[in-house]
């Protein structure tokens, strides 16, 4: 239980977890009316705008942002 516990908590702390969440949760629109749709989607979209510019990606082994 301890594993699966830390297992869960590190992948709360990833970006990827939270952006995807919210693209299920604006996906999850669809079913709505209309105008509640709409709302969704631009809630989801903020969401992950806001996630995006609060987080920040991991550095090690990967692109780190400089050009070729």
């Amino acid at each position: 239980m301890k594993k699966f516990l830390s297992f869960i908590l590190a992948r709360a702390k990833e970006r990827s977890t939270w952006l995807g969440l919210v693209s299920i949760a604006t996906a999850l629109g669809i079913a709505l009316t209309e105008f509640q749709t709409e709302a969704v989607i631009a809630a989801g979209v903020s969401l992950a705008g806001v996630i995006a510019a609060f987080t920040s990606d991991k550095k090690d082994g990967g692109d780190d942002g400089r050009a070729a």
